[in-house]
């Protein structure tokens, strides 16, 4: 078992998880702790809990030790001259006409180092900034550019669901997202209901995209013919939470749109199985082309290997024969 505390670092909005060791921590704690940037400030969040060795795959930083008075008055002076630096280089970035926006300023825990972080829409020759800000706060200084959505995590926030933004409490890395997922779950195509804080789509369409997927293999699409209880009727949308289908059937006393069970129906054409099918004969087909083409190529390849040694091989047979000395004839 491995003792485990989540911790928020200095500058960070999401937590990360922390060995614990021995340590006696409560949440609110001052704790300093080892990261990819050196040694940084954190609080801890919640108690110390256990996990098993074996299910934890990553690698939990070091607490180095608990937080002194000292380590709270170095991290309230890094935290004032933070912002002051910040201000200055957004002078700077002014100055030399520089098309990026700066978001914040980092000094890790022992000062090696003044990182900025920015955003900007390609890439920026920032490097008489750099000449400029080292020559003013006398370190070694980075700029790292970031996007939108790492932008969104250093902030942090609140989304549209109400909890705290997933960049900022416990998502590590961005899948891609696109607008067919959103298509798949029958959202709006709204772009304020579907885009996060960032601009971005939300990335919380990936959670539920693969549920969203099998429910739709097993249920008729929209535009479907259906028999329910000798009545033929088109499917005319699905609810694949419900397992429903809105179904209008035309009546003698006109159309009537009722909702179904999707169990309950018996499938006679479904248009969007058809072109799946279709789409994955095609696949098929495609891939068997070009697997009988590579290997043709392979068998040509080979042979020309082969008339080339056998060409190679005559060669040095001529060779041979034209340096094998000629029998002298005695009269």
């Amino acid at each position: 078992m491995i003792r485990i505390v989540n911790v928020q670092l200095h500058g960070r909005s999401r937590y990360y998880q922390a060995d614990a060791g021995d340590l006696d921590l409560k949440p609110g704690d001052a704790v300093i702790v080892e990261d990819e940037q050196g040694t940084a400030f954190a609080y801890t969040m919640i108690s110390p809990y256990q996990i098993a060795s074996e299910i934890y795959q990553e690698q939990p930083l070091k607490i180095v030790r608990p937080a002194t008075a000292d380590d709270r008055a170095q991290f309230d002076t890094n935290c004032e001259d933070e912002k002051e630096a910040l201000q200055i280089a957004c002078e700077r970035v002014e100055s030399h006409e520089l098309e990026m926006n700066l978001i914040s300023a980092y000094y890790p825990f022992d000062r090696h180092k003044l990182l900025f972080y920015f955003t900007a829409d390609g890439r920026i020759d920032f490097r008489e900034l750099v000449r400029d800000l080292a020559a003013i706060f006398h370190t070694r200084i980075e700029l790292r550019q970031i996007g939108v959505r790492d932008e969104a995590g250093m902030i942090g926030g609140l989304g549209v669901c109400g909890r705290e933004l997933c960049c900022a409490s416990f998502l590590k890395s961005f899948s891609p997202v696109s607008i067919r997922m959103a298509k798949d779950q029958s959202l709006s195509m709204n772009p304020a209901k579907i885009s996060g804080s960032c601009g971005r789509l939300l990335c919380c369409l990936n959670y539920e995209q693969e549920a969203y997927v099998s429910a739709a293999r097993d249920l008729p699409s929209k535009n479907s013919k259906i028999r329910y209880q000798s009545e033929t009727g088109n499917v005319e949308s699905v609810n694949l939470l419900k397992e429903t289908l809105q179904v209008r059937f035309e009546r003698s006393d006109g159309p009537a749109v009722v909702e179904l069970k999707a169990a309950e129906v018996d499938v006679i054409y479904d248009p969007g199985k058809q072109k799946s099918e279709a789409q994955k004969a095609q696949k098929i087909e495609a891939a068997v082309d070009q697997a009988t083409t590579a290997e043709d190529k392979k068998e040509k390849l080979k042979f020309n290997k082969g008339k080339a040694r056998h060409g190679i091989r005559r060669k040095k047979i001529k060779s041979k024969r034209q340096r094998r000395p000629k029998p002298k004839i005695e009269n």
